[in-house]
């Protein structure tokens, strides 16, 4: 069975998507799809299509989503632990209390993404888009935060967000600085 056929059959029984541990389902269309609680453990989910999927809970350990579509996708209290999300967009995301320690989180965009309370210790963020990201409360501990870009993210050590040993953030006072100066730019005519 192919990516598309098993996208196909877990899209028309949604009891087949609860176990698909090691599942090869590269650019594979589960945009919407009700996988709560899924066991997506060493899938490879490269490239595919996750638009607005229900994946609260559901183990993603080691998975990789290379390049993967997750917009508006819901991933609360997932387990996204040593996961591949290079390149991935998170766009407004649901991660809050997603464990995503070790992830690789390098050039994913996290646009207006909630990852509050999210575990991201040791987490690869370098050139990541936080813009409007929530990160209140998030343990970002050894995070590489390299070349990361913040514009108006919550990001507040007095909202709980830890930053103990993380790299990339060369001034935090500028960082804070330039969080509450920010205005948004006038509309073209």
């Amino acid at each position: 069975m192919n990516a598309e056929e098993l996208a196909e059959e877990i899209l028309a029984n949604p009891q087949m998507g609860r176990i698909l541990e090691g599942a090869l389902l590269e650019r594979a269309d589960l945009s919407n799809a009700y996988l709560e609680g899924a066991n997506l453990r060493w899938a490879s989910l490269i490239g595919a299509d996750l638009r607005g999927a229900w994946l609260t809970g559901a183990w993603f350990t080691g998975a990789w989503l290379t390049g993967a579509d997750l917009t508006e996708a819901e991933l609360a209290g997932a387990d996204l632990a040593g996961a591949d999300l290079e390149g991935a967009d998170l766009t407004g995301a649901d991660l809050s209390g997603a464990d995503l320690q070790d992830a690789n989180l390098h050039g994913a965009d996290l646009t207006r993404a909630y990852l509050t309370g999210a575990n991201l210790t040791g987490a690869d963020l370098g050139g990541a888009d936080l813009r409007r990201a929530d990160l209140r409360r998030a343990d970002l501990r050894r995070a590489d935060l390299t070349d990361a870009i913040f514009n108006r993210t919550y990001l507040l050590r007095e909202a709980g967000a830890n930053l103990t040993g993380a790299v990339g953030i060369y001034d935090w006072a500028y960082l804070e600085n330039r969080r509450r100066n920010y205005r948004e730019p006038d509309p073209e005519p």
